[in-house]
């Protein structure tokens, strides 16, 4: 089924971004895969200043998602993975959103943004690591066209996770 998806820009965060994401990512449902609870109000300040300078140098970040009336409604974009497992040195896609955004189509559709924006600075595939339990996250891989490329176990917690992958290079491309 084709469903109309929500309008949604994309962004480059701002400081004001910083206390948006505090204040929206702090509910234990939003948080579930990543740790239980928000971080301190600083770490997204650094986030967002971190996200600044990588879409000034690299073209990409993890842009701040509005939805059609302007509102902050969280995150979607994309980063080097630069932790010492899993697939290194790729670029991986993720999202976050508030609980009451849920299921409307926004991840789905600023998702999307973020694939052509990739595309079009020349990133040849991405990936996209999903805790294996996190059944909304799985379906939007699906919805993007992902594959499941592999499953592995988080060094810390021993959660089963999935990599998925999707390439981005136009396949009519001579």
């Amino acid at each position: 089924m084709n469903r109309v998806l929500p309008a949604v820009r994309l962004r480059v965060p701002t400081h004001g971004d910083a206390i948006a994401w505090h204040r929206i990512f702090d509910d234990p449902d939003v948080m579930e895969f990543q740790g239980g609870r928000a971080a301190e109000l600083s770490a997204y300040e650094e986030l967002t200043a971190r996200q600044r300078r990588h879409d000034a140098e690299l073209g990409f970040c993890l842009w701040t998602v509005l939805d059609g009336s302007g509102q902050v409604i969280g995150f979607t974009g994309a980063q080097s993975w630069e932790r010492a497992w899993g697939p290194a040195g790729e670029i991986e896609i993720g999202w976050r959103l508030g609980r009451e955004h849920w299921g409307r189509g926004y991840v789905t559709a600023a998702a999307r943004q973020t694939l052509e924006r990739m595309r079009v600075n020349g990133v040849p595939g991405v990936v996209a690591m999903v805790d294996a339990r996190n059944s909304r996250s799985v379906a939007v891989t699906q919805r993007l066209g992902m594959r499941l490329a592999e499953t592995f176990r988080t060094p810390a917690s021993q959660r089963a996770g999935h990599c998925y992958r999707l390439d981005l290079e136009k396949s009519d491309a001579a």
